[in-house]
């Protein structure tokens, strides 16, 4: 009994069998007809004249790939088309479409049955007659690919058709030709349900899969260590794919939404970069295929080297999963878009005690200045973060800003040693962060009615709760039950100068605007209380604490007052407040650019 087989197969080698007869395909059943629409015909002759003279201008790609062709074979020679059915017939239309140099150059078509449709459609692709189109539905479709065809060349010398046929049916393995992936299911395969999980919903064979066949396909040699070591493979292949099924894990790892299954081209995808993958096969759909293609003829079929590479960068990604200081750093470096293959490579050059001060460095050069670290004080270094903070404005550095105090939660978390506690990645880059004002605004106050009566009414269940402001409580009704006061362009204005008031937040101040002000909060919470003072959005905040959402640390420890020098009163967010907060994002992170490192004088 045969396993799966994968390989990339030459167009040429689709025409004949190892009898030099034409290869006979078979199209079952539960397949459909043939439906591609022109459009799709001349977007395939476009992406193959595209490689033609791309490979004529010099270009580095070797051959042009086509999706994979999935099939399995039968005890008669014949080959059962489980998927790329239409891709291959349209191939076929367009051999017949050259059939006269075909035949100068002595090449044979490969042959399409098909077991509903009796001899006719293959005898009428054989020989195309467009003036049957109209006889049933297979022959329209297959008569409009041929007139595409057609249409595409007519506008082309004859020269353009020699070109195209010898870079199709170019058979010199390292010549520049056109191949597809030949995806051969083993014996035991069913090739319905094959068909079912490509099909339904369109499935198509991801990079990760067609590799497991190339890792898993049948050495050479039949030996018990061969088998023993595909077993071992499988084995070690599934409980990678387990461990990146873990949120956590993912997240820290990437940026991108996880996928449900198959997660485990990730790793091949990074170390084919780490490996020099080429910038065509980067935008290639199954480039990382190719890749490893290549990489498994060079090591003479035998994948256990290449396979203990990839072990080895998942299990050092893993080392740095549970180191905390580590799982902090390079969380926080892939989250700001630092490449890991960069990561990676920086770790091999230096001991981990130097990998960790590498990263300080790149942190601290990535948001704070240029400036080496061990070339500065501790004065240095926290003077340096101070002016960094003081030129920051909501207004025109929001990404710096967002960036800072991402790293502010980060290292509040490193500054305990012997706290457990792990920033929870998963769940921040599942949520759309907002940079919110700790203390509201009053040039940002409401403008449209409904935005008004919703912060207003934030405001009148706060007062309702506490048993407070039972005057101020009757005007906020009155504006809200009468549509008519908003005619009066005063009544909003005087109404919210005395709600602020109550909270003490009228003063006027030009650090409003700056960082310590301003805290992470998610995009659907803050928008949901707009611009309420800072009481309403304390009472928030705690409550989707207590509930269970996530609250970045350092937000929660805001609306707490923890960084203020006196709690008098947790309704306000006063000067002092704010004061203490910037000392605290400061003193923090200057702590942790300074962490472990020798100081000069």
């Amino acid at each position: 009994m045969s396993n799966s087989f994968i390989s990339l197969k030459p167009i040429a080698e689709l025409l004949t069998d190892d009898k030099s007869q034409p290869t006979r395909f078979w199209i079952p059943s539960y397949q459909r007809g043939y439906r591609w629409k022109p459009l799709q015909v001349v977007q395939l002759l476009e992406d193959v004249w595209e490689f033609v003279q791309n490979s004529e201008g010099g270009s580095r790609q070797a051959f042009y790939c086509l999706q994979p062709l999935v099939i399995k074979a039968h005890q008669d020679g014949r080959f059962e088309v489980v998927d790329g059915q239409q891709r291959l017939t349209t191939i076929y239309i367009l051999l017949t479409y050259l059939q006269k140099i075909m035949s100068l150059l002595g090449k044979l078509r490969f042959q399409i049955s098909f077991e509903t449709r009796g001899t006719a459609n293959e005898l009428f692709l054989s020989d195309i007659d467009l003036t049957r189109a109209e006889e049933n539905v297979d022959f329209f479709h297959i008569c409009e690919a041929y007139r595409a065809i057609d249409n595409w060349f007519s506008n082309r010398d004859s020269m353009h058709k020699v070109k195209l046929l010898q870079h199709l049916l170019n058979d010199d393995e390292a010549g520049r030709n056109v191949k597809v992936i030949w995806f051969q299911l083993s014996d035991a395969d069913n090739p319905v349900d094959a068909f079912t999980r490509l099909n339904v919903g369109k499935i198509p064979l991801t990079n990760d899969e067609l590799i497991r066949a190339l890792f898993l396909r049948r050495q050479t040699e039949q030996s018990l260590d061969a088998n023993t070591r595909q077993l071992r493979i499988a084995y070690e292949w599934d409980q990678l794919e387990k461990a990146l099924q873990s949120d956590s894990l993912w997240y820290f790892l990437s940026n991108d939404i996880a996928p449900n299954q198959n997660r485990i081209g990730f790793l091949f995808e990074l170390v084919a970069r780490a490996e020099g993958l080429p910038l065509e096969a980067e935008r290639d759909p199954y480039g990382i295929f190719y890749f490893f293609n290549q990489k498994l003829k060079e090591h003479e079929s035998r994948p256990d080297a290449l396979w203990l590479k990839i072990k080895q960068t998942f299990m050092t990604l893993e080392e740095w999963f549970e180191d905390r200081t580590l799982f902090h750093m390079t969380g926080f470096l892939v989250q700001q878009g630092v490449s890991l293959v960069s990561l990676l490579k920086m770790s091999t050059e230096c001991t981990k005690s130097n990998f960790e001060q590498q990263l300080r460095q790149k942190i601290f050069g990535l948001n704070i200045g240029p400036e080496e670290l061990t070339s500065m004080t501790e004065a240095d270094v926290k003077e340096a973060v101070s002016d960094k903070l003081e030129e920051l404005s909501y207004h025109t550095h929001s990404n710096s800003i967002r960036a800072l105090l991402l790293l502010f939660n980060v290292a509040t978390l490193l500054e305990n040693t012997r706290s457990n506690l792990r920033f929870q990645f998963d769940r921040f880059k599942g949520e759309v962060w907002d940079i919110e004002h700790v203390r509201s605004v009053t040039d940002d106050q409401p403008q449209r009615r409904h935005d008004r009566v919703a912060w207003l009414n934030h405001c009148l269940k706060y007062f309702g709760i506490r048993e407070m402001e039972q005057d101020l409580q009757h005007e906020i009704k009155a504006y809200i039950d009468t549509p008519q006061l908003d005619e009066t362009v005063d009544t909003f204005e005087l109404l919210y100068g005395k709600v602020l008031a109550v909270f003490g937040e009228t003063e006027e101040d030009d650090t409003d605007h700056g960082i310590a002000n301003l805290t992470l909060l998610d995009q659907k919470t803050n928008r949901s209380y707009k611009n309420a003072v800072f009481a309403v959005k304390r009472q928030q905040i705690l409550s989707l604490d207590q509930a269970g959402i996530f609250i970045p640390l350092c937000t929660r420890n805001v609306f707490l007052k923890c960084y203020s020098p006196h709690v008098a009163n947790v309704m306000f967010w006063s000067a002092d407040d704010r004061i203490g907060h910037l000392n605290a994002i400061i003193g923090t992170l200057a702590g942790f650019f300074c962490n472990g490192k020798e100081f000069t004088a």
